[in-house]
């Protein structure tokens, strides 16, 4: 088989920010688009099970489009795009006040897996999909200001042209954190993200919720239902370097 080489030293871990620092599909978006439906005057009401296909579609206002070039738009929706960014903009305040209230807490593990990267000076960061505004309040309030400054990014919502699958926000990471692919993680919790990963060239962990456990998560190195707390730990700082530092 020949010589293996070490190939990476993790100097990164880069988080998804939607159903891996919060749980927020489910119990977050979903409440918040119907919540903006009802303001809008519209009878649309996203089950559970239906928002579970509409995942399937990375970003909101994207989402938005697609469902309703399948139901038909509504009658004063003249503007489409105009339209949709108004809904979102509802939407995602919200979104932020469900935030705001506390009702989401951090997944399990997120805070101890920061911490630790903290303590060993490894740079941190967040790419997501979502709104701007909606992941600097997750981060602000569930992380804290002290966590916060040692983000070295938070690359979110309209940064780049292409979302996710596409691995242009992951690319965007790199050239922000100035490292390479085999200097990081990233930590991802659907199909959808970890494909942008891998075609990024970077290692991914998946952390599965209600939404992605069924994904088909073959191609990540590594998969668990969460990060878990101290004592119940899944994923810890060493196991993400020995990722990274796998011989090839």
């Amino acid at each position: 088989m020949g010589d293996k080489k070490e190939i990476g030293v993790l100097k990164a871990i880069i988080f998804d920010c939607d159903g891996v620092l919060v749980d927020t599909e489910r119990d977050g978006h979903r409440v918040a688009f119907n919540r903006a439906f009802r303001q809008m005057g519209l009878a649309h009401e996203w089950s559970v099970a239906q928002y579970k296909e509409l995942l399937k579609i990375a970003g909101g206002k994207e989402r938005l489009r697609s469902f309703f070039n399948a139901v038909g738009w509504p009658a004063d929706a003249f503007d489409q795009d105009a339209f949709l960014k108004e809904m979102h903009r509802r939407k995602t305040d919200l979104f932020m006040a469900i935030i705001a209230a506390g009702d989401m807490p951090l997944r399990p593990g997120v805070a101890r897996l920061v911490d630790e990267a903290i303590s060993e000076g490894i740079q941190l960061a967040v790419c997501s999909t979502s709104n701007e505004r909606a992941v600097n309040l997750i981060i602000d309030r569930l992380l804290g200001a002290e966590r916060r400054r040692h983000f070295a990014a938070i690359l979110a919502g309209d940064i780049v042209t292409k979302k996710k699958p596409d691995p242009e926000i992951y690319q965007l990471a790199l050239a922000t954190l100035k490292l390479t692919p085999t200097e990081c993680v990233v930590i991802e919790d659907s199909a959808v993200g970890l494909f942008a990963a891998k075609a990024a060239g970077i290692k991914c962990v998946v952390t599965t919720n209600y939404y992605t456990k069924d994904d088909d998560n073959l191609a990540a190195d590594i998969v668990v239902p969460e990060l878990g707390d101290a004592g119940d730990e899944k994923i810890t700082l060493q196991s993400l370097k020995d990722l990274v530092r796998l011989l090839e």
